[in-house]
């Protein structure tokens, strides 16, 4: 199937660089609808789904592709290189920051730099490392989604998102996520929580901002800056919000942590 009808590609923007916006575990493109438009005048914008959520093609899911996070790299780059852009900024949220920094270690020609907002190279404290879930507890959670994924994400989505979002968007993220298929979302959580890339991080040569919350459940701010001290050249941007979910409750802020990283990418692009 086409690359584009397979992750419901959608473009636009007046800009000529391409700026390629990847959504998070529960939600699609359309979680970007507050922070995409603003670098509409500048940039090429693109959006897309990753295969099971959204407007993807759901029968494209593949059990044993998708098994890892690297089902999700080799999709992101195909989609790339059908798309024929030049360098992209690549914007991922959560579990797409890795699959983006995995995505660009593997192939750096296609990218111009990253943004890893809300991201993680492991969920689980080892250690010294505090990833945010104990070993014990990450299963426990697991558990539970594996048994009823409706109920779980009922009682989760609330948890994860802050107490500073509005009812509204609250909402729009619980339907978000309870239009996954229950058996997509358990592997998928799978995939992403019980992952770890910390090994890999030091292979990134592509310039990167790490961009966390002050004060999330699922990706702590210590997160941010283990990434900020193992991804070569990156930048640390903590933003002063709660919740995994900057781009719904803090948009603007989120804008301006971008514009801020990307004022010499914008200005380079115009000269």
């Amino acid at each position: 199937m086409d690359v584009v009808l397979r992750h419901h590609v959608s473009t636009y923007g007046a800009g000529t660089l391409p700026l390629v916006f990847a959504h998070g575990f529960g939600t699609d493109q359309q979680a970007w609808n507050y922070v995409a438009p603003a670098f509409a005048a500048d940039y090429r914008v693109v959006l897309f789904d990753l295969v099971g959520a959204g407007r993807s093609d759901k029968a494209a899911y593949d059990f044993t592709r998708y098994r890892t996070l690297d089902g999700y790299v080799t999709d992101l780059l195909n989609l790339l290189r059908e798309l024929n852009l030049p360098k992209v900024v690549y914007v991922g949220h959560s579990v797409s920051g890795m699959i983006g920094v995995l995505a660009a270690i593997r192939a750096p020609e296609l990218f111009e730099r990253l943004v890893l907002l809300a991201a993680s190279p492991c969920y689980v404290n080892d250690g010294d490392y505090i990833g945010g879930f104990e070993p014990d507890d990450l299963e426990e959670l697991l558990g539970l989604l594996d048994r009823d994924y409706l109920n779980w994400s009922s009682a989760m989505v609330p948890s994860i998102v802050g107490s500073d979002m509005r009812p509204e968007l609250l909402d729009e993220v619980l339907n978000s996520f309870q239009q996954v298929a229950p058996a997509v979302a358990r592997q998928f959580a799978r995939a992403t929580f019980l992952s770890d890339y910390r090994s890999e991080l030091a292979k990134l040569g592509v310039p990167a901002l790490v961009v966390q919350c002050a004060h999330d459940s699922v990706a702590p701010s210590v997160v941010g800056q283990y990434l900020h001290a193992h991804l070569p050249g990156s930048t640390l941007d903590i933003l002063d919000t709660t919740g995994h979910y900057p781009h719904l409750n803090a948009p603007v802020a989120t804008i301006a942590a971008l514009e801020r990283y990307l004022a010499p990418v914008k200005a380079a692009a115009s000269a």
